[in-house]
């Protein structure tokens, strides 16, 4: 039986991710910081091993770890999904919310990675960070998010270059807008047709959707895939400005 620890996997895509994996036959370690979600999410779930932590906390990452060993014995995935969206202006951003979007998005995923090296080299694991596409092309109102995803990617790259001399393969992927909870609050109708008219396949992406791809490079099929950061978008990285005077003709 394979072993996955999946972090933020209370909701949106975690919580896609981590039934992917049960749907295999893997076992899932289900971590997050709020922990009422947390119970929701995980009751009707078998196979899973839910830990409330926060991982931007170092004990906290090295105790949910302990026991993700005792209970696995190994790892042969992990996936930093875990993140902090904040958006506003740079002028109004202040160091106090830079560094909260940093701590998760940032030191959580190279905490999680760090902490569970030797549980994931012992199975010649993979590690998928989520990034996003806002940390492969600016926009406004996201200085710290995209900034702390343009590092995870790099720290993808870091990874990759070191950890693969034990075996362990390290990707990431960046989705576009996805139809997650947190999407359908805070994207207004003028927003959700902008992202529409700017993204070539005209909608936004489902959960699952970037689920098949984390489990996907988690699985033996990518044996010979690493340092790869790939866009789950609809092709909304590749077009560049969206122009929809010229796409309306």
């Amino acid at each position: 039986m394979k072993h996955a620890l999946v972090t933020g996997a209370a909701r949106g895509i975690g919580l896609a991710t981590t039934k992917k994996f049960l749907g295999l036959g893997w076992r899932v370690a289900m971590i997050d910081i709020d922990g009422e979600e947390l119970d929701r999410a995980s009751a009707p779930l078998e196979g899973v091993l839910p830990i409330k932590a926060d991982i931007s906390d170092p004990e906290q990452v090295d105790a949910l770890t302990t026991k993700v060993k005792d209970d696995f014995g190994q790892l042969d995935a992990l996936v930093n999904n875990a993140g902090v969206a904040d958006f506003g202006p740079i002028k109004e951003t202040s160091f106090e919310r830079w560094r909260t979007v940093m701590a998760t998005n940032l030191d959580g995923s190279f905490l999680m990675t760090q902490s569970c090296i030797d549980l994931l080299a012992k199975a010649k694991g993979a590690v998928v960070n989520i990034t996003s596409i806002s940390g492969l092309r600016a926009s406004t109102l996201r200085v710290a998010y995209g900034t702390s995803k343009a590092a995870l990617a790099q720290l993808t790259l870091q990874q990759a270059a070191e950890l693969g001399e034990l075996g362990i393969r390290v990707n990431a992927v960046a989705p576009g807008p996805v139809n997650t909870k947190l999407a359908l609050a805070v994207h207004s109708p003028e927003i959700r047709a902008a992202y529409h008219d700017a993204i070539p396949m005209n909608r936004y992406g489902h959960e699952d959707e970037i689920a098949n791809l984390i489990v996907f490079l988690c699985g033996d099929e990518a044996s010979y895939i690493t340092g790869q950061e790939i866009a789950a978008d609809g092709g909304f990285a590749a077009i560049g400005i969206g122009l929809p005077a010229l796409r309306d003709n």
